[in-house]
């Protein structure tokens, strides 16, 4: 397939080279072909041709084509055979990329959607797509809505006639899903339809425009102004006529056969002298060397269909583009030629590696789909084997969705084959569940149960505690098998809305704390700036009383967030030591103060508690140290009072005894700030 998409499109290029080599053979015969189709023109066809100058009728451009000599029909028969070959290889191209990219990129399987995203899809295609593009998705959607909403019906009806009603006085009642399906439908036909009616429009006008530039490139012979403006307003002509879009089909053979006659007439009639000749050589080269780079450049772009369709421009280009020096020609085309043979080896690589990957893609659901008719065709007697298959089923279901197409041929049928498992599984589920009635009913009343244990909890504020209580009732309802059918959605609703209820007080409530926790941050660290730019004064006291009161705006500023806890505690710790080193008082005050700092600073940090409560049973352990070392030294006084030297001695034990007891009362204060910190 790839290599014929290949041979067409060199093709039509070629045919566009043998267009060239008639060019320039046209030029060698212009003169003779002038005179002679100038000696055949009859008195009365020259009238008719001047008076195909004065009208823009669509109609006397055909009659004057089609009445002219044959030798301008055969002038023209090369490039009309080369423009069918042209068409034909575009259409070609684009046929079969349509068709692969179809397959590949547009192909949605919508046989997996139900009917509420069917409809939503279907409107949002229509609001948001073009119209033109939407067709195979619309017949889809359409397709599998109706499959969906009759399957629904015949399920309705069997219930319907399981509980006892008669078949024949089943109705199904109004659906407003299919109204609005009908709905939508309606307003795709409509846009569908107005589309098409611009389109024709569209077309209808380009060729009223693509007619008035034949007549405007018939006039130029007329004119007497200077050549190179002449054949500017000819390049310009033509420029505008490959800028119109595509015209009534039945109309296209004799708009090309009129437009390719009057543009020999005007190389005919317009002697373009050597020299301007040349520059449009020259200008041609420029654009096929420029049009070989910019398909060479495709050979670096990532996404092959966007370079496969970018290449089709770059040909359809190079086919508008006019001959080179024929010293390049052979050359330049086979540089365009090899990129484009580079590009189409890729674009069909790519498609290689994809039918590769849709090959797996069956292998892997094959094997799901058998392994789910195993599981459909087990003997199963217990609540529990049905619970664990359902779960291996949806397991198998949720494996399915992850695996991508299967070649278009079998994706269908795996699907369907798939599905039938399934299908059959849940339905002597069904089965097996309406035979035990009264289990479902004790399920009920186990539910209800939970239902009111969770109700209790709803409004509680032990956050900790009630959570892990409600988990545990979750745990419980999904080991409670199901409950009778008309039951089973209310009893559901009736459960969650408790749990739910809980969980939305514990986020409300948590998300609450944490703004409190960042404006205390920010306050403490605005604290934490004022005690850093705090400036000492010349009275003692006051600045201790200042710095008291630092310590007691930290201590009143609640929590701050976990993760900040450690950082702001050493930086406020930091920041107070510093003062007090800078505090003119004695190292009694300044010790308990830098204490209470640190007291502070941990209050608020995860093992504040832990750590002061260490510091506690430390210092009464040395205390107790102290107290026994007094004991010691008082009754070594005794002892020295009858030595050499005795005063000397007793002075340095009454210096130790005085310390000790000082650093007991020390001890003993920062033992009292740490139980003050705990009764708070």
């Amino acid at each position: 397939m790839y290599d014929m998409m290949e041979r067409k499109t060199i093709e039509s290029v070629e045919n566009e080279e043998l267009r060239e080599e008639n060019t320039e053979q046209i030029d060698k015969e212009r003169k003779d072909v002038a005179k002679t189709k100038a000696e055949d023109v009859k008195p009365d066809e020259e009238e008719k041709t001047q008076k195909l100058g004065e009208t823009h009728d669509i109609q006397d451009l055909k009659v004057e084509t089609k009445t002219n000599s044959e030798t301008g029909k055969d002038e023209n028969k090369e490039d009309l055979e080369s423009f069918k070959e042209d068409t034909a290889s575009v259409k070609t191209s684009e046929h079969h990329q349509e068709a692969e990219e179809e397959n590949v990129m547009k192909e949605v399987d919508y046989s997996e959607f139900g009917i509420s995203e069917l409809l939503n899809r279907l409107e949002l295609l229509i609001d948001e797509r073009p119209v033109q593009e939407i067709r195979h998705d619309v017949d889809s959607i359409k397709v599998n809505f109706y499959k969906k909403y009759h399957q629904e019906i015949e399920e309705k009806k069997k219930r319907f006639i399981e509980e006892g009603g008669d078949p024949l006085d089943f109705k199904p009642g109004p659906d407003e899903r299919e109204r609005h399906m009908k709905y939508l439908l309606k307003k795709y036909r409509d846009k569908k339809a107005q589309f098409n009616k611009e389109l024709e429009n569209e077309k209808k006008r380009n060729l009223e425009e693509k007619y008035r530039i034949i007549n405007d490139i018939k006039d130029l012979v007329n004119r007497k102004e200077s050549i190179n403006k002449t054949f500017q307003e000819f390049r310009e002509l033509q420029e505008r006529w490959r800028n119109i879009g595509l015209v009534p089909q039945q109309h296209v053979k004799d708009l090309w056969e009129t437009y390719h006659y009057h543009v020999e007439k005007f190389y005919d009639y317009i002697k373009i002298n050597k020299e301007l000749r040349d520059l449009d050589l020259k200008k041609n080269l420029e654009k096929k060397i420029l049009l070989c780079e910019q398909a060479e450049n495709l050979l670096l772009e990532p996404d092959i269909i966007n370079a496969f369709k970018t290449l089709q421009k770059y040909h359809e280009q190079w086919r508008e583009t006019g001959p080179v020096p024929k010293e390049n020609k052979a050359e330049l085309w086979e540089r365009f030629r090899e990129a484009t043979r580079k590009i189409n080896k890729k674009y069909q690589a790519y498609f290689q590696e994809i039918k590769e990957i849709q090959k797996k893609n069956l292998e892997q659901k094959t094997s799901l789909a058998a392994r789910a008719e195993e599981i459909a065709d087990m003997d199963i007697h217990s609540h529990r084997e049905w619970d664990e298959k359902s779960k291996e089923i949806q397991e198998l279901q949720k494996i399915w969705k992850t695996i991508g197409f299967a070649p278009r041929k079998q994706n269908n049928a795996i699907y369907e084959s798939f599905r039938k498992a399934c299908d059959r599984f849940f339905n002597r589920k069904r089965e097996y569940y309406a035979e035990n009635k009264e289990v479902q009913m004790n399920n009920l009343q186990m539910k209800t149960d939970l239902c009111i244990q969770a109700e209790a909890l709803k409004d509680s504020t032990e956050w900790q505690k009630t959570t892990e209580d409600l988990i545990e009732l979750q745990k419980k309802w999904k080991e409670i098998g199901p409950v009778p059918k008309k039951y089973s959605d209310q009893i559901w609703k009736r459960f969650r809305a408790a749990c739910d209820m809980f969980f939305e007080n514990k986020a409300k409530y948590f998300a609450d704390r944490e703004k409190n926790y960042q404006k205390n941050l920010k306050l403490k660290e605005e604290l934490i700036e004022e005690i850093r730019n705090f400036k000492m004064t010349d009275d003692p006291d006051a600045d201790f009383t200042r710095m008291k009161e630092f310590q007691r705006r930290w201590s009143e500023i609640g929590y701050v967030p976990i993760n900040k806890k450690e950082e702001i505690a050493n930086t406020y710790r930091e920041a107070i030591n510093q003062l007090f080193n800078n505090l003119n008082i004695n190292d009694y005050k300044k010790n308990l103060l830098k204490y209470k700092a640190k007291i502070d600073a941990l209050a608020n940090t995860t093992k504040g508690n832990i750590k002061l409560q260490k510091d506690r049973e430390k210092f009464i352990n040395r205390i107790k140290q102290l107290e026994n070392d007094i004991s010691v030294w008082e009754n070594n006084i005794g002892f020295f009072t009858q030595t050499k030297n005795a005063e000397s001695l007793i002075k340095d034990i009454i210096a130790k005894i005085e310390n000790a007891k000082a650093s007991i009362k020390l001890l003993e204060d920062k033992i009292r700030l740490i139980d003050e910190m705990d009764n708070e």
